[in-house]
Order: structure tokens, then sequence, then C-alpha cells
């Protein structure tokens, strides 16, 4: 016994080894002192030989030395096969043998999900359960939840855990583990969590796996709370974090984790170098960038494909291309990942020749064409709108069978599509034999971007499945494009969607919509759909509140929430100055500016417009020049055109006509219809009409097709008694077949939108409501209010029936919201603050260019509008 034990223990050691050349001396011994027919030994040796490598000479043994093998001894032959990549050997064998185990299932279904056949590792564990012999243990069940994980199969994954019930298995640590993480792979957190918070003592991989689900469903905050309740953490746990907080765009709080993880002493691996040097790419810290490659040049023995790539990535995406170069020649094996960077961080610097000239490097040294380089390539095409360049890389695709790939379509689709030929890109989308998501999406989001959103619908209702990007590529299609209420309805329809969760983008989206209707109510149920899900602390969604506040004419509510959010980018800095602005708040709107620049954050572009149109709105002309000197002078940003016309404008209110008219002569670009229009729309305030001419005579060459300025010279031509000339501007309107725009108000009742038009009989209550303005009126003609000769339709303006209706249906204490698609005429304007006098109410109306807040007879905008 003792000398069968030696030799059985010898043999284990030789294959734990690799030491073949023992095995086959140990082998010899066997023979020469008779033990070489024992089936322990037998097994042992075999286990050896496959252990090394060695199937030859394991099979050699099986087929002509070991007469009466047994279940082990096949189970060992069936391991070695699977391990050495030889299913097809090991379904043969595993045919063949007249007895099977549990092992010898569980070994099959191994194999198979080792060699990543999913569903041949869930087929196989059907067959043992029908099979009625062989009762599954735990490893069984971890091994087909891990295989239903990899799917995301959630009907199978309530199925297996029902049998794991039945078979009383759930307390089994190992079984809980994969039960914890087949449902996070499925995506149904909720039941994860469940079942993870009754495992006693979880795992570290347990635990890994709730960190996954935490990040990706309640949010980075949820996970870090886990993480930093667990007992202990692995370099696994670690980067996970790392990874969840770099890619939810809290990179400064992922390369902390990184500097915590080096100083706690947990040894930085690959993966941690590769999540923190792509953080530091999406961060452009080429600083902190160059330190970690330093690290990983002192403490990697070689730099694997993948952190090298993230390497090449980070000096490409920095301008670095000399250092990017550098990275990937030092590789001895270039990846597809290194070409595919390299190609994407030339693309992203404009360097477009260079890209073109690379990926034929890369088709010649590697012989091949990658899809996924070929997809970068070609999404370089749609950026430059390279139609010609883009038709030959999908002629590439065609002759070298690339086109078959996803990834490679999809970028085709969307390369014809950004050009505008639909017709292309819906050719290729019929003709893929693969479609997923993207592929579905790019076309819905094609025919959203040209306004044709039937055929969009007819795209997302062809899905068979849907994810929360989809249903946010149909619900920015109809808000988009003026469609709010069925946008609306269809965030309804998508919290009906059991796996369907809405995402920051949904809720920036549906503001959106809010603010264009001036949905006051609906926004702020909306709002409380954030807080439920945890998105009310995102900075994108708190931004998409602040501009909906102001846009619904709660301006008090959007600086609560500004001063609210801990960390603003640049985008809440603009969201609240322009907010102040469109409500005539200059002054407020300089003080948030001045606060932008005290807390060292750099404006942009839309920072200026913001801040000068408050200037604009509130005379504040002095300060408007100073902005406008600085932006150039300290913040080395060139003037556009809205700049432009935001100081003409500001000029010309404050009745410099002859500064504003040289501005315009300075503009290093050619005028628009807007700086031509505000100067038009100054003329006509301070009466310059000879000026006024010159400004249509310009706005008419353009050829714009909006109606306002037209009729604003005709309205001045009228006003100085030259009703001919006014006539022949309204006879060249119908001739240019351009038609005024019809004027209409809306508000927010009952949570229902309520849209007027003047002299409006649509409405149901519309005899009611023309009554109440009747005795408004009457109302304000006491106090010295005189009716001007002018068209029923002036009477009954949209905005003053929606007046009515307000008084009619809302409570007192409650101020009256009003949208209007237009500029609010002068005469409502009077009207309507002798109406806030007489009945003691707010009216808070929202026209085209700005908010006007009427109360005790005044109007914010002092009458500077």
């Amino acid at each position: 016994m003792a000398i069968t034990q030696a030799f059985a223990d010898a043999l284990r050691s030789c294959g734990a080894r690799g030491a073949l050349s023992g095995a086959r001396a140990l082998h010899g011994r066997l023979v020469a002192v008779g033990l070489a027919s024992a089936v322990f030994l037998q097994n042992t040796l075999l286990h050896s030989y496959l252990s090394c490598g060695a199937l030859t000479d394991a099979r050699r043994l099986l087929q002509a030395d070991i007469a009466h093998p047994n279940v082990i001894t096949h189970n060992v032959m069936l391991n070695g096969y699977a391990k050495l990549g030889r299913l097809s050997d090991a379904v043969e064998l595993f045919d063949r043998m007249p007895a099977r185990d549990v092992a010898s299932w569980n070994t099959l279904m191994y194999g198979y999900f080792q060699s990543r056949q999913h569903l041949a590792a869930l087929e196989t564990f059907v067959s043992m359960h029908q099979s009625g012999g062989t009762s599954p243990n735990a490893f069984t069940f971890s091994c087909a939840m891990k295989s239903c994980g990899a799917l995301g199969w959630h009907g199978l994954a309530l199925q297996l855990l029902g049998m794991v019930q039945k078979f009383d298995s759930q307390d089994d640590t190992e079984v809980a583990a994969s039960l914890v993480d087949m449902f996070v792979r499925c995506g149904d957190v909720d039941i994860a969590s469940r079942l993870f918070v009754r495992v006693e003592n979880p795992t570290i991989f347990c635990r890994n796996s709730m960190l996954v689900g935490y990040a990706k469903t309640y949010g980075v905050d949820c996970a870090l709370e886990l993480f930093d309740s667990m007992p202990e953490r692995d370099v696994v746990s670690w980067n996970m974090m790392v990874s969840a907080l770099s890619q939810s765009g809290r990179v400064r709080e992922a390369l902390d984790m990184v500097v915590e993880m080096y100083s706690k002493g947990v040894r930085l691996d690959s993966t941690t170098y590769t999540s923190s040097l792509t953080a530091c790419a999406r961060l452009s810290s080429l600083g902190w960038g160059k330190q970690l490659h330093a690290q990983v040049i002192r403490n990697l023995p070689r730099i694997d494909p993948y952190v090298a790539s993230a390497l090449v990535e980070l000096y490409a995406k920095s301008g670095c291309f000399k250092e990017a170069k550098g990275v990937f020649n030092s590789l001895r094996d270039r990846n597809n990942v290194a070409w595919t960077v390299l190609i994407s961080g030339f693309l992203q610097y404009g360097c477009f020749t260079e890209s073109v000239e690379l990926f034929n490097q890369m088709r010649a040294e590697l012989m091949t064409l990658d899809q996924f380089a070929l997809a970068t390539l070609i999404s370089g095409c749609c950026s430059r709108m390279d139609l010609c360049l883009g038709r030959q890389l999908h002629s590439l695709c065609l002759r070298s069978g690339q086109i078959q790939a996803v990834v490679v379509s999809n970028s085709l689709i969307s390369m014809y599509a950004k050009c505008g030929n639909l017709q292309s890109a819906e050719c290729i989308f019929r003709f893929m034999n693969e479609r997923d998501i993207v592929s579905w999406t790019s076309m819905i989001t094609a025919y959203a971007q040209v306004g044709n959103i039937t055929k969009a619908r007819e795209f997302f209702d062809g899905m068979s499945t849907k994810n929360v990007i989809t249903w946010n590529a149909m619900l920015g299609a109809y808000i988009q494009h003026g469609a709010e209420e069925d946008g609306l309805k269809m965030y309804s329809a998508m919290l009906c969607e059991k796996d369907v969760r809405p995402d920051w983008v949904t809720y920036v989206t549906l503001f959106k919509g809010c603010a264009d209707l001036g949905a006051n109510k609906l926004g702020d149920q909306i709002i409380g759909g954030t807080v439920k899900v945890g998105l009310i602390l995102d900075t994108s969604v708190a931004n998409a509140v602040i501009t909906m506040y102001s846009k619904c004419g709660r301006i008090l509510e959007a600086r609560k929430v500004f001063d609210f959010l801990n960390v603003k980018d640049i985008v809440s800095w603009n969201a609240m100055v322009t907010g102040y602005s469109q409500h005539g708040m200059g002054k407020q709107a300089i003080e948030i500016f001045d606060d932008l620049l005290k807390s060292g954050a750099k404006p942009d572009y839309i920072s200026y417009v913001a801040v000068l149109s408050g200037c604009s709105h509130s005379g504040l002309v002095q300060e408007g020049k100073s902005y406008f000197d600085m932006m150039k002078r300290v913040h080395n940003i060139s003037p556009g055109l809205e700049h432009f016309s935001c100081m003409v404008d500001l000029l010309g209110r404050a009745g410099h006509l002859t500064e504003a008219k040289d501005l315009i002569d300075k503009m290093p670009m050619k005028p628009t219809a807007e700086v031509w229009g505000a100067l038009l729309s100054a003329c006509k305030i301070h009466g310059n009409n000879e000026l006024a001419e010159l400004a249509a005579k310009h706005l008419f060459e353009l050829d714009s097709p909006d109606s306002g300025s037209y009729m604003l010279m005709a309205k001045i031509y009228a006003d100085a008694g030259k009703s001919d000339d006014s006539a022949q501007v309204r006879k060249l309107m119908r001739d240019k077949g351009i038609k005024k725009n019809p004027g209409y108000s809306w508000m927010e009742v009952g949570n229902k939108v309520h849209t007027f038009k003047a002299d409006d009989v649509s409405h149901p209550q519309v005899i009611a409501i023309r009554n109440k303005l009747d005795e408004l009126m009457g109302k304000i003609a006491s106090l010295g209010y005189v009716r001007t000769e002018s068209p029923r339709s002036e009477i009954h303006h949209s905005e003053k029936l929606c007046v009515a209706f307000g008084l009619m249906t809302l409570p007192d204490w409650m101020p009256i919201h009003i949208m209007k698609n237009l500029r609010i005429c002068s005469d409502c304007h009077t009207v309507i603050k002798l109406i806030s006098s007489v009945t003691d109410r707010e009216f808070v109306i929202r026209d085209a260019v700005r908010f006007h807040h009427f109360k005790g007879g005044s109007c914010s905008c002092g009458d500077y509008w």
C-alpha cells in the first residue's frame, strides 16, 4: 500500500510540474514492479500524462494498457480532452461511456463553458436532468448558472433558481454566489440584491458581482457604499470600482481610488493600469498618464497589448502622436486593438490623411482587415461628410466580406445617413443577415434627424427587443421635432416595460420637452421619477431641471437646484446665466457669470452668448461691451454670429443705432438674418425709418423664410403713414410664398396643455372665456385703458384668451404661466399689466424672446423689451 501511494504521489508531482520525462520513467517502473495493471495507478498516470499535455501517451495508455477502465478513468480522460481544447473528442468519449456520474456531466459542461459554448453547456445540463440517473450538485448548478448569465437569459435564470430551491442547494456558498452573479448578468439586480442579503458569509466573488450590479443599476454611489462595507477586497474589487467611476464620468475619483489602492499595498495589475490610463485619456490628463506609464515600466514584467493600447489612446487623444507611435512601435505583437486606437486618435485630432495611411499600413502588415478598424475609419468619413471615401471603404467591405460584420454595417448606415443618403443606409440595413440594437437605433436616428418621425416609428415598432438607448432615440425624435405630447406618451409606455429603466438621457430629453411645452406640473412629476431612481444628483439631469424651471418661468426654483449642486460643470453655469438672461434679470446673470470666473472654471462660447443676452435684455450697455472685449482678450474666444447679434441688439435697444450699424460693418463674417433683424427691431423702437429700410433691404436679400422681419417692416411703413410701401412689403411676402407665422399661446391646467389662437372658437369654454375677457377689459377701462382702433383679432389675441382662461380655472394663490410662440405685442403687454393690477394676480408669460413677470400693474421688463 505504501509503495502504491509513493508512486501515486510521484506521478502527481510530475503532472503538476509538467515533467513528461519523469512520468514516462515512472510508467516504466510501474511495469517493472508489476503495478502497471492497478487501476488506481493507471488513472493517476493517465492524469499525469494529460497534465503534461501528452495526449498521444494518454491515448495509448487508455487504449492499450487499461483493460478495465472505470468511470473515474473516463472522467480523467474527459477532463484532459476538455482542458486541451479537444471538445469533439470529449463528446465522442462521453457518448461511448458505459456509465456516467455527476463528475462526467460536470466535466463536459465545464468544458463547454470554458470554450464559451454556453448554449451547449446548458443543453448538457438539460440532458443530465432528463436522464434522471444523476442528481446535480453545487458545481453543476454553478456551471449552469454561469452559462445562463453569460447568455443573459432571464427566464431560464428564474427556472434555475426554482431548481436550486427544489434541491435545497441555495445555502451552498458557491451556489449562492453563482445565483447572485447570474441575476446581475441577466440584468435583474433587484432579485440579485434580495439573494445577496440572505447569504450569511458572501465570498469576495459574490460581493464583486454585486458591485457590478449596483454600479450598473443603482449608480456608482450605491456600489461605493457596498465597497466600503466589504471586510476584505481583492484587486478585482478595486478594479471594478475604478472602472465604474471612470465609465460614469467621475474620472478624477477613479484616479483617486487608484492612488488609495496603491497606498494600501494592493498590487496594481494590467487591468488597473488599463482602466487608469483610459481614465487619464478621458480627463485629458497627460501628466497623470505619464506617471502611470512610468509605473507600468517599473512594475509590469512586460506591457501587454491592452495596457499598450490604453497608452496609445492616452497619447493619441492628447495629441502626442510621437509618443503614441513610440509605444505602438515598441509592441512586439501589434494587435488589432492597438492599430484601431491609434487610427482613432489621429481621427479625433482631424489627422484624417494620417489615419488612412495607418489603415493601409495595417492592411499591409497584418495582411488582413479588422472590422473595428474599418468601422473606425468609416466613422471618420461620417464626421468629415466624405461620401467619396466612404463609398470606397464600402466597396472594400464587400470585397473582403467584412460587410457581414454588424459593427461595419452599422458604421456604414451612420455614414450614409449623416451624408443624407438614407436610401443607401436603408439598403444596407435590409441586406444585413444579423442586426443588433445599434442597427435599429441608427435607422431610427437617421429618419428622426430629417424629421420623418413616421418612418422612425416604423423601425421602432419593428424591433423585437428594445433597450433604453432605443427608447431614448424615439423619445428624442418626438421632442426634437415639436411633438412633445407624443414624446411624453412614449415615456409613459417606457415605464410599463419590465426590462427597461430610464437613464439620465431619458430625463434630460423629457425635461427639454417639459421646458418647450411649459408643462410645470408634469415636470415636477418627472423630477419625482428622478428622485426615485437616484438620478436627481446627476449633474446632466440637474442641469436639465435648471433649464426646465427657467423656461417654465420658475427662476427661483432654478436657482435653488443650481445652489444645491455640489459639482457644477460649465453647462450648469451656462444654464443659470441663460435662465436669468431670459427673465430679463441681467444683473443676476452677470453675478452668476462673475461667480463662474471666480470658481476657476473657464467660460466657453455659450457662456458669453448667455451673459451678453442678459446685458441686452436689461440695457446694461457698458457691461456688455466689457464682456464682448473680454471674451477675445482674456479667454481667446472669437466672437461668433450669436455674440454679434446680442451686441447689435444691446446697442440698438439702448438707442446706439449708429454704433450698432458700425459693428455690423466690422463683422469678420457675413451678417445673418438674426443680426439684421436685431437692428431692424431697434429701428422700430427708436423710429429710425431710414436705417430700418437699409436693414430690411439686407434681410430681404438673404431670402430669410421668417415672416417676422417682413411684418415688422410693413408695420414701420404703416406707422409712418407709408401705406403703399407697407402694401409693397406684403406683396413681396406673397410673391416669395412667405406666410405670416400664426400666433398661438398655451398653458397647463389640470395636467393638460390648452392651446389658443387669435379669435379662437375651438375651445369648449370659448364663450365663457370671451365673456371673462370682456369683463376684464371693462375693469381696466376704469384705469384709463383705451381700446385701440384695431382688428377684432387684436382684442382677442391668444395671450389675452389664456389670461382669461387662467383666471377662470386656476386658484387665486397660483401664478398663471403662459407660453407664446411669437413676441408679445404692445397692446397685450399693456392690457396684462393692467389686469394684474385689477385682479391682484401674477402672470408669467414666456414669448419668443424673453419672460415677462406681470404683478401689481407692472412688468419685470420695465417696459424695456
